[in-house]
């Protein structure tokens, strides 16, 4: 057998876990060319199909997969080695992987990060911006981002920023065209601006005031699929739209949309960071949890 460079086993783990060559050299910052070769050369020298390759997708060959299953307990091993390594280091090196959705990646994470690359210049950031449920560590993820503390018992989650709430506003022109609602029970007589999440349900409408809980499924002609569109909709007079107050307060300090229905806005659970119990975080990543604990969150929001 042909010596077998190591780091091969990585861009065949690579491409089985991103599901493909194109988006495994995304993620490596490479050509799908150089992953193919790579891959090539390692059949060659193990003398066995790995992969099955179509137009559309890529998946493991029996072998394939029984190579996978040794590899990945191997490959998690070294990179514990290289973490305990990097323990003597000054300073933290490495990447850090996250997913998470966008609300909570525009508001409280870039910011987190922003803060946390100046402290450790040596360390790397990638953000991945998705609303989809998925498995953080299957997908080659550090760590994950979901709307309250809704995870697998084998996650440890920390709450990420302060508690949430949605604003309903809309624009001072619509105002005037249409009235303004005062009770959650008017907005059925208003062009509420709908949101569709990535599985396809709509996103309803929930009030609380003086322990009256209210759930409104919105009417509108428009429907969209993310916050900043809601707010594009609601600036340029469409509709109501129903988004986190942290990107409607500063269109409603300058004056360009209107809060309604504020005392029927209850506070919600916390954004939480979560990663897996059973794997020891890497030392970029232990910092950057250390980070995260000491981050001043009322004063970044000032």
């Amino acid at each position: 057998m042909d010596p077998i460079r190591l780091d091969s086993f990585d861009v065949f783990v690579a491409i089985v876990r991103c599901g493909g060559f194109r988006a495994a050299a995304l993620e490596r910052g490479i050509s799908s060319s150089a992953l193919s070769q790579t891959m090539n050369t390692l059949e060659e020298a193990l003398g066995i199909r790995l992969l099955n390759r179509t137009t559309r997708s890529v998946f493991p060959t029996e072998a394939g997969q029984r190579l996978l299953e040794r590899l990945a307990p191997a490959l998690s091993d070294i990179r514990l080695a290289i973490a305990e390594v990097d323990e003597l280091r000054d300073s933290p090196s490495g990447t850090v992987r996250i997913n998470a959705p966008a609300p909570a990646a525009d508001h409280f994470l870039c910011p987190l990060v922003f803060d946390f690359m100046e402290v450790y210049p040596d360390v790397k950031i990638e953000i991945i911006s998705d609303a989809a449920v998925i498995d953080i560590v299957q997908q080659g993820f550090d760590a994950g981002v979901r709307f309250g503390k809704q995870l697998a018992q084998d996650m440890i989650a920390l709450p990420l920023g302060a508690t949430l709430r949605y604003a309903i506003v809309a624009s001072p022109e619509y105002i005037r065209k249409f009235g303004q609602p005062q009770t959650p029970h008017e907005l059925v007589d208003h062009q509420c601006i709908k949101r569709r999440f990535p599985g396809g349900t709509l996103v309803t409408w929930r009030f609380a005031e003086a322990g009256e809980e209210i759930e409104v499924t919105p009417t509108g002609r428009l429907t969209l699929s993310s916050a900043h569109n809601e707010l594009q909709a609601a600036l340029a007079g469409r509709g109501i739209a129903h988004v986190f107050d942290d990107y409607a307060r500063p269109y409603v300090k300058n004056g360009q949309l209107v809060e309604l229905l504020s005392d029927w806005s209850p506070a919600l659970p916390h954004w939480f960071l979560y990663y897996p119990s059973r794997r020891l975080p890497s030392a970029a990543m232990r910092a950057f949890l250390d980070h995260m604990r000491n981050y001043d969150w009322e004063k970044a929001k000032s």
